[in-house]
């Protein structure tokens, strides 16, 4: 009986998928883009914090403000700083996440000769633009969502390291009576813990190295696919398709 060659096709076509896949998790470790992606989660949570104050003392003070003239270019002052910040995160996706992503479109038709610091010679138009671009508003949802991010990359962060870390250092300080470290469990005096087990043997400890083997591949690959989606939602929330013709900027990692 004759195979029929668009399911063999497609059969290949998932072998080499799972191929490729496996391939790369277990290359993790030796991928620059590995710790390419711990630099983007390590930077989200300071700058997900100033991004989140700066935006909220902005709107805070120009709506406190709008009874007077001044409120108003106060605000047109924050809604064009989380544009600028979206700006810089378009290029952290780009160069730390390995993704496509264009910067609003404000940006990219930015142009101070234009009018825009002071009133006048387009001064209006320029606003129009700022305040009427779609990526503009996405811009503030992106500077708002990154401090939730930030916080979940800093936990991500701090517990696979620290449980990396206990289960490899294991076979170094097992039997050091002034360690008192307990991962999951009550730390007891003078005792190694991993929640209820107790490692006060080498070959344990040797057990133990080889679990946090296995957790730092699994935790790379978690936290390549934390930063993979963070940088692929700031992509998508900063694509400019319906905006314009210009096209988007190449990725210098793909």
């Amino acid at each position: 009986m004759a195979s029929n060659p668009a399911s063999s096709q497609s059969s290949g076509a998932a072998e080499s998928t799972l191929s490729t896949t496996i391939r790369r998790s277990l290359g993790a470790p030796l991928q620059v883009q590995t710790y390419k992606n711990l630099l983007y989660l390590a930077l989200a949570f300071p700058l997900g914090l100033v991004y989140f104050v700066g935006l909220v003392f902005g709107v805070a003070l120009g709506v406190g403000l709008l009874i007077t003239w001044i409120g108003l270019p106060i605000l047109l002052v924050t809604l064009f700083a989380a544009t600028a910040v979206a700006g810089l995160e378009a290029v952290l996706a780009r160069y730390l996440g390995g993704v496509t992503a264009s910067v609003p479109t404000f940006l990219a038709e930015f142009d101070i000769s234009g009018g825009l610091v002071f009133p006048g010679n387009g001064f209006v138009d320029a606003v129009k633009r700022l305040v009427t671009a779609r990526t503009t508003w996405t811009s503030v949802v992106l500077v708002l969502a990154k401090f939730g991010f930030g916080l979940l990359s800093f936990v991500a962060l701090s517990v696979s390291g620290a449980v990396t870390g206990a289960f490899l250092a294991a076979p170094f300080i097992y039997d050091d009576p002034d360690v008192l470290l307990g991962v999951g469990g009550v730390v007891v005096d003078g005792e190694y813990t991993v929640g209820p087990w107790v490692v006060d043997t080498f070959p344990e400890a040797l057990v133990a190295a080889v679990v946090g083997v296995v957790f730092l591949f699994v935790a790379l690959n978690l936290l390549n696919s934390l930063a993979r989606f963070h940088a692929q939602y700031t992509a998508k929330l900063l694509q400019v398709d319906d905006e314009g013709n210009r096209p988007p900027v190449s990725s210098p990692c793909s």
